[in-house]
């Protein structure tokens, strides 16, 4: 298993020169760190599958222009254009949605992440079932490692997301809540 985190990660950040690649040359090495099937099995690395066009469309366009700093994500995206940048989101948004991990569900941790949620207004942006829209990411069934990286990022400020708002939402929110949240977020179906 090793091995093959390993590998994946190596395929990640071993990225060929960019500005000599098409988009269809790339996609097997974003495919290699996000999942083929829209899934990523790497650790901390976001599943991508039925993702939002414009939202994957501008943080492309973050990591080209070193708005957003994630090395092999920052490689990758060096040379692309904006029509190449449209293009794989494109690609993105047609792959098949996660889906929420197997097994036995904490039902007190979903209730008390179903309220929070609710509290703060999460389901205004992201939507009922978390599928977002537009400019706001599709969470539902998101890797749940991937969440708890993300929410604690926008928490502490090393995350930026267009303007302040996650930052605002995550301020009063505490690492146990970002874990509960992160856990039913990681388990909810989108539709």
């Amino acid at each position: 298993m090793r091995r093959l985190v390993a590998g994946l990660l190596f395929a990640c950040v071993a990225v060929p020169a960019a500005s000599a690649q098409t988009v269809q040359q790339r996609l097997p090495t974003c495919l290699a760190c996000h999942g083929e099937n829209g899934q990523s099995q790497t650790p901390d690395v976001p599943s991508l599958g039925a993702q939002q066009i414009f939202y994957v469309t501008v943080q492309l366009l973050m990591f080209r222009e070193r708005m957003r700093v994630a090395d092999s994500m920052n490689a990758m995206a060096k040379g692309l254009s904006d029509d190449d940048l449209s293009k794989l989101a494109e690609i993105i948004h047609k792959l098949p949605a996660p889906r929420p991990p197997d097994g036995e569900v904490d039902a007190a941790r979903i209730e008390r992440a179903r309220a929070l949620a609710t509290q703060n207004r999460c389901n205004f942006c992201h939507t009922a079932t978390f599928a977002g829209q537009e400019n706001v990411p599709n969470i539902a069934d998101q890797r749940e490692d991937y969440l708890v990286k993300a929410l604690r990022g926008y928490k502490d400020n090393s995350r930026h997301g267009y303007d302040a708002t996650m930052a605002e939402v995550m301020a009063p929110i505490s690492d146990d809540q970002i874990l509960d949240l992160a856990y039913y977020i990681a388990r909810v179906r989108a539709q």
